[in-house]
């Protein structure tokens, strides 16, 4: 059984069990979330599809970590003009463990 889920503007395939590192979420480690932004769900009895999203199911999962992501370095230039510039980003993000998908 797996599902297609969004959280924090992007689309997510999980299982249970799964670990997945999604955009920072406004939940404090250990507690538990529901996401009832599900696209798919598939089972042993066939695949019910959302439009945009299927009707009464849900993805259970629990915040393990928050922590930043690796470091994203750019550098942006204008020719003939000495004009340099160099950057770094790091994304937050929050690790969640899927413990159970009903659909």
């Amino acid at each position: 059984m797996y599902a297609i889920i969004k959280a924090g503007g992007k689309q997510y395939r999980v299982t249970q069990n799964d670990v997945i590192a999604v955009n920072r979420l406004a939940a404090t480690e250990g507690d538990e979330i529901v996401i009832n932004e599900v696209m798919l769900v598939s089972d042993d009895k066939g695949v019910n599809i959302g439009s945009p999203y299927v009707p009464g199911a849900k993805v259970v999962g629990k915040v393990m970590k928050h922590y930043k992501g690796r470091k994203v370095r750019g550098f942006t230039y204008k020719p003939k003009k000495d004009e340099h510039k160099r950057y770094g980003h790091r994304q937050y993000l929050t690790s969640v463990e899927i413990t159970d998908i009903k659909g």
